[in-house]
């Protein structure tokens, strides 16, 4: 590491640290963590004793939000960006710490939605707004050793909506705004007699603004409508097993501009998507071990129209897991299992990865949790592979918490690049090694938080050209060089008075690649405040400042605003002005972004 670039990651990591003992006044409100995170160790944990960085969204903070994209609350959170071609419907990909998109998996209830067709599979959040989302969590830094492939940068975790109360209730939502945009959603839940029932259905359709930007002569919009219905049953039997079946369909149609759309263009590209998933689960005790069983089936068929011609691409993915957990000790938890995924693609061929591990935590004494991890996977075209990962956590006085963890992770090649016409069978892993170290301080409900991490990945696999002019042989292959990823992550929450808070998170990622990579913003700021006045109206400001991108990229900032009344016990009326200030600005060089929009809806319960 040279002092060059050394420098400003040390400088941001001190102050950051100097903070946390000397400015508990910036914060994050919406983005504070719950109690429990359910993905760090594989089952609920409190997050104090937790050595891995998690972020958590509730169900109430996404409120008032329901039409929004999610990923607009998503890269509020520390170490999140986006890249977006355009409106909603059109490709959204997640990058965290600087990874790419490919190195996050997306689990929604419980099944894993990276689209086994896609060249680098990844799940496109395009076209998924609040009101698919009760839940939220985020898991940080390498987690191969719990999740298998592909969870190099973290692992995303979605959940629809639950019971949380006896008996039966109805949830109801409608938002209407610019671009003539309208979403309406309808939820029930049940809980009765040792059974839990949700259902939701919602409806999306938007008019949309030009993929291609307009400032280069793009005028027409590209729309997006989409239905998506989940549902989830559990039912408790007197011997004490729990058995459950939850799923989800969506189909959506969505405009998009090509790169070769240029004004004069009929700008008839489009896209159709459908897709499901399905798991049916059990939960038992037999002596002193839980279990937990799960058979899930994903499946999405969509077709990509350029100019008349129609592409289609088909693919699923099986997966059977379980798992156990046990107490082996005083103060020791084990939890372990095993799990077998066979993706398929229409036209192409398959491919087996099958898993074992096991992992341990141990409380020494009252402060300490250090919480170990390993993996063995078998994949049917390259072989094996072994992951680890060492998480700890030390609970000082004053609620100060210190937590570092460890790790490396691997990306199974795709089916795309294995078996296309650009692929190659023979294609090894890649691999990647990630630690971080981080301190929290915590006062009644406001918090501050710093995390260093560094990534380091090779073996990568990229496109090559193999040297000839014919591009039809290019293809994938194993390319020289690696990709590193440093930086620093900083959120933190004020709550003072009654109803009002201070928020705030703050990214730096220092880039360092010699290979094809992800290309990030060096710098992301939020900032948030909000307000609840006497008469139970609540008003927020959000602030976000992107700055050092690629490409030549202009720094932006952006302001929204959202205010919300209540109108009774239960319905809420809000308005959400996005980029107040109409900022210009693309996450995507040539591609367009929201003007300043407005939106207003109404949501109840009964």
């Amino acid at each position: 590491m040279s002092f060059v670039t050394a420098r400003p990651l040390f400088l941001t990591l001190t102050a950051a640290l100097s903070l946390t003992t000397a400015l508990p006044a910036l914060a994050q409100d919406r983005f504070v963590l719950d109690e429990i995170t359910l993905t760090a160790n594989r089952e609920a944990t409190e997050l104090s004793r937790s050595g891995s960085s998690v972020s958590v969204l509730t169900a109430g903070d996404l409120d008032n939000r329901a039409g929004q994209p999610l990923t607009r609350s998503l890269t509020r959170l520390p170490g999140v960006t986006l890249r977006q071609s355009g409106p909603l419907g059109t490709t959204g990909f997640l990058q965290v710490r600087g990874a790419p998109a490919q190195y996050l998996p997306v689990v929604i209830d419980g099944i894993e939605v990276s689209d086994p067709t896609g060249p680098k599979p990844a799940y496109d959040f395009g076209g998924l707004t609040g009101t698919s989302v009760g839940r939220a969590e985020l898991l940080r830094g390498a987690q191969s050793a719990l999740y298998g492939s592909r969870a190099v940068a973290g692992v995303l975790t979605l959940q629809s909506l639950r019971p949380t109360q006896d008996g039966l209730h109805h949830h109801f939502g409608i938002e209407a705004g610019s671009y003539d945009t309208l979403t309406a959603t309808y939820g029930a839940t049940l809980r009765r007699d040792g059974t839990d029932v949700a259902f939701q259905v919602s409806h999306l359709r938007s008019d949309g603004f030009s993929a291609l930007d307009e400032d280069d002569g793009n005028f027409e919009d590209d729309g997006y409508e989409a239905t998506r219905l989940s549902f989830y049953s559990a039912h408790r039997l007197e011997n004490g097993v729990t058995v459950g079946f939850n799923g989800f369909w969506e189909d959506s149609t969505g405009d998009f501009d090509d790169f070769s759309d240029v004004a004069g263009t009929p700008g008839n590209d489009y896209s159709e998507n459908e897709s499901y998933g399905l798991r049916g689960f059990a939960e038992f005790t037999t002596g002193a071990v839980d279990h937990d069983i799960a058979l899930t089936r994903y499946r999405i068929d969509r077709t990509s129209v350029y100019d008349g011609f129609a592409t289609p691409f088909d693919g699923t993915r099986t997966k059977l897991s379980w798992q156990g957990a046990t107490d082996i000790g005083a103060g020791v938890r084990a939890v372990f299992g095993a799990d077998t995924e066979k993706e398929e693609a229409e036209g192409s061929a398959d491919a087996r990865i099958s898993g074992v591990f096991v992992e341990t935590t141990t409380a020494l004494g009252d402060r300490i949790d250090v919480t170990t991890s390993l993996r063995r996977d078998d994949h049917s075209r390259f072989g094996g592979f072994t992951s680890g990962r060492v998480a700890a956590v030390y609970r000082a006085d004053g609620d100060l918490l210190f937590r570092a963890a460890i790790g490396n992770g691997f990306r199974a090649p795709s089916l795309y690049e294995l078996f296309s016409i650009y692929g190659d069978p023979t294609l090894e892993r890649e691999e990647s090694r990630t630690h971080e170290i981080g301190v929290e301080k915590r006062w009644g409900d406001s918090h501050l938080r710093a995390t260093a991490f560094w990534l380091k990945a090779d073996n990568m696999i990229g496109w090559d050209d193999r040297g000839t002019v014919d591009w039809m042989d290019d293809g994938y292959a194993q390319v020289p060089g690696t990709a590193r990823r440093r930086g620093v992550e900083i959120d933190g929450r004020h709550a003072f008075g009654a109803g009002h808070a201070l928020t705030a998170s703050y990214t730096f990622i220092d880039n360092q690649t010699d290979v094809d990579w992800a290309q990030v913003p060096e710098r992301v700021l939020n900032l948030g405040a909000e307000t609840t006045f006497a008469t139970g109206t609540t008003a927020g400001i959000d602030l976000q400042h992107v700055a050092g991108r690629a490409n030549d990229l202009d720094d932006f900032t952006t302001v929204d605003l959202l205010v919300s009344h209540p109108l009774r016990d239960n319905a809420t009326a809000y308005l959400r002005l996005e980029n107040v200030f109409d900022e210009d600005y693309q996450w995507v060089s040539g591609y367009g972004t929201s003007g300043r929009a407005v939106y207003a809806g109404l949501r109840a319960s009964f």
